[in-house]
């Protein structure tokens, strides 16, 4: 018997797997790329610009704001909060 599964909450838990597997990823490339860069150093006997800063800065803000909007920022609670302001204001 198959129990039925509350839609918020299933959105939510889907959110958080997307998140999770978005920083596997991250850290997946991130480390390749990093590793080229020392490959790099090796080669040119450490005289290389550290490229890699860039993508891992720039997918670490987008990496952020997939954290915040899985685990902290609720839509639906976040209408309610204004619609009780509205209501308040009246």
């Amino acid at each position: 018997m198959e129990t039925q599964r509350d839609p918020e909450l299933w959105k939510m838990a889907k959110a958080r797997a997307a998140f999770k597997s978005h920083i596997y990823v991250y850290l997946f490339v991130n480390i390749g790329l990093w590793g080229l860069w020392a490959f790099g150093l090796l080669w040119n006997h450490g005289t290389s610009y550290p490229w890699p800063i860039w993508t891992t800065f720039g997918w670490g803000i987008g990496l952020v704001s997939h954290y915040f909007s899985a685990y902290t920022l609720n839509g639906k609670d976040m209408v309610e909060r204004e619609y009780q302001k509205l209501l308040n204001k009246q």
